[in-house]
Order: C-alpha cells, then structure tokens, then sequence
C-alpha cells in the first residue's frame, strides 16, 4: 500500500507532479492534513481525508520545484518530455514545461508554457491539476537555473496570404458591425436631429 503522497503522484493526470517532502512552514490546512499527507501506508477506504491534502501537498510541491534538487527532478521531467511539446507548428514540438496562471489554489488549471514562443496552452490531459501547484514564476526560474536549456525563439513566423499575395495587418482587423454603421446613419439623418 503506497504513502499517500505516492497515491496521488501515481494517479493518471497527475504525472506533471513531483514526489516530494518540503518546507512546510506557513501553510494553511498544515495541522489537519499533514499526518494522511506524510501517512506511509495510505489506505483510501478507510483514511479520514479532510479534501484538503492536495491543496497541501500542492503548495509544498510549488516550493520544493523552485529549491535546487526541485529544478533537478523536473529538469529529468523536462528532458523526458513529460509535460508535453508546443501545439505551434514553428515550435517544431519544443518541450514544455508547467505552470500556473495565478498562486492562488482554485484560480485556474495548470496550463503548459512553451520556451521557444513563450506562449501558454492548455495541455492535453491533467484538466483537473491545479496550476498554483506550479506557480507563475516556475518556468521562468528554471531557465535562470539552467539557461543552457533555453530553446531560440522561432525564426519562422506564418504569414497569412490570400492567392499568394500576403495580406496587411489591417486586412486581418475586425470590420466595423454593419448594425453600428446603421447605427450611425441613422442618428445623423433622423427627423428629431433637425430644428422644427
């Protein structure tokens, strides 16, 4: 019977997650949750889970990727490709790595940040995974620590084209709505705009 943190590392979904034990101090829920989290033989049917262990172990697991072994293991992580590559095709499937759009626990999923076009994406699985389990400054201090990882930006860039010929930017803009230009036609020549 695995502890429970190698339960919740094991489920499927969970696998941008590292396994890890890791400054506690300052943490909400820390008295409550602390004894299941660091149980070392976690039986789901009958352990009393209070629901908050994963936002523990989430905001342990967002201190620990940032300390220096932290970085190694998703370095491992990374290398692997085990958060997945850029969607963009000029990215030419550059690896990813996690990260969370707000450090606040309930704001929004973990979405996966791509270092050549320094763009985010929502990943292809993992919908449920917390993105304050990673942080919004991950990715970024990671390649601090170990910028010979840090992929060139594209030198390609899609250039829209209409029969060969490339289109301007203002082509792409977004025309005025004909119920506006009514709008105002209609405002200048109405009978009420002129004097009795």
């Amino acid at each position: 019977m695995p502890a429970w943190i190698g339960w919740f590392v094991g489920m499927i979904g969970n696998e941008f997650v590292c396994r890890d034990k890791f400054n506690l101090t300052g943490l909400e829920y820390f008295k409550e949750t602390l004894d299941v989290v660091l149980e070392p033989l976690f039986d789901r049917s009958v352990a009393r889970v209070s629901g908050y262990e994963e936002k523990l172990y989430g905001m342990i697991h967002a201190r620990y990727i940032v300390s220096e072994r932290g970085v190694e293991d998703m370095r491992l992580k990374y290398e692997r490709g085990d958060f997945g590559s850029c969607p963009r095709f000029y990215c030419k499937d550059q690896k990813t790595l996690p990260v969370g759009l707000s450090d606040k626990w309930g704001h929004s999923t973990v979405k996966i940040y791509c270092p050549s076009c320094r763009d985010v994406f929502r990943p292809r699985s993992r919908p449920k995974l917390d993105g304050a389990m990673f942080g919004t400054s991950f990715p970024h201090l990671f390649f601090m620590e170990l910028p010979m990882l840090k992929p060139q930006p594209p030198v390609e860039k899609y250039v829209p084209r209409l029969h060969g010929f490339r289109l301007h930017e203002s082509a792409l803009k977004p025309l005025e709505s004909s119920e506006t230009s009514t709008e105002d036609i209609g405002s200048t020549s109405s009978p009420s705009s002129f004097p009795n």
